[in-house]
């Protein structure tokens, strides 16, 4: 499933195709994604203007001058095609605008979803209600680490896909900033040193920007809306790199599943903790 740094990508690759741009015509080709599509979705996005793009989580938004916002979902396989040759089987609802430009949301797996709610009730949305503070916000700081982790017995790894606790952080950039960290992804929260938080902090956000910088990791379907691919998997330290040769120490990196997911990680760079958080 995209990343935070995936999404950003895809909003971004959409920014100068959409602001400030009036749909003509919003046609939906099926009723339903992983969820049934909006009622009057095409009648309810034509005519309007879009004014501003953006992200929360793992979701994209698209906010309208009718007080609207549009939240995509990419799930699994959804990518946006824009100014596509021909249509295909999967191009679920096509978006046209008045400039002339096409974006087909296209999603073979049919994970991802569309909803339309009203702008001023957007973050009190299911899929937005309750969730963190961004990593690359302004309420991101190190004392929001320390609080998130406080005591806690979860390992590390699950805190920091706790969207809850913090917004879009998924299996991968988790991965790569715990190793940059030197944390054990299997180390209880409470036992996350005040050293590594203070390494933690500055390696999310870092391993964030250079994803995005680097348009995402292309990894099965993801691509930006121009159809380019990301390249950030080929500056992978340990995600996807079992048996590999980690890349400060030479040690073997090491994989095992934590929550159906796998984890990749250097035991001798990120050792298990043996005591307590000192404060």
């Amino acid at each position: 499933m995209p990343e935070l740094p995936e999404v950003e990508t895809v909003m971004r690759g959409l920014t100068p195709v959409w602001e400030g741009q009036r749909f003509t015509r919003v046609v939906a080709h099926r009723p339903d994604l992983r969820r049934p599509l909006p009622e009057g979705l095409g009648q309810r996005l034509t005519g309007a203007t879009v004014v501003r793009l953006g992200r929360r989580a793992k979701y994209g938004l698209v906010e309208t001058d009718r007080g609207d916002t549009l939240i995509i979902h990419l799930g699994m396989s959804g990518r946006m095609r824009v100014d596509p040759d021909k249509r295909e089987k999967h191009d679920h609802v096509v978006f046209e605008t008045a400039n002339g430009r096409v974006v087909a949301f296209n999603d073979a797996r049919r994970f991802g979803s569309l909803d339309l709610v009203a702008t001023d009730a957007a973050a009190a949305h299911p899929l937005l209600a309750g969730i963190g503070p961004e990593p690359l916000g302004p309420d991101y700081d190190l004392m929001l680490l320390k609080r998130i982790f406080g005591d806690r017995l979860a390992p590390a790894k699950a805190i920091l896909l706790d969207q809850r606790l913090i917004a879009g952080l998924g299996n991968i950039y988790v991965c790569e900033a715990l190793f940059r960290a030197g944390i054990h992804p299997e180390t209880p929260g409470g036992q996350v040193t005040a050293a590594q938080l203070k390494q933690l902090w500055p390696a999310i956000p870092a391993v964030l920007e250079e994803a995005i910088a680097a348009g995402g990791s292309t990894l099965r379907d993801h691509a930006a809306p121009d159809g380019t691919l990301g390249y950030f998997q080929k500056d992978f330290a340990v995600y996807g790199r079992e048996g590999d040769a980690c890349t400060v120490c030479a040690a073997p990196v090491e994989r095992i599943v934590q929550s159906g997911r796998s984890s990749f990680f250097c035991s001798a760079c990120q050792p298990m903790a043996r005591t307590h958080r000192k404060t």
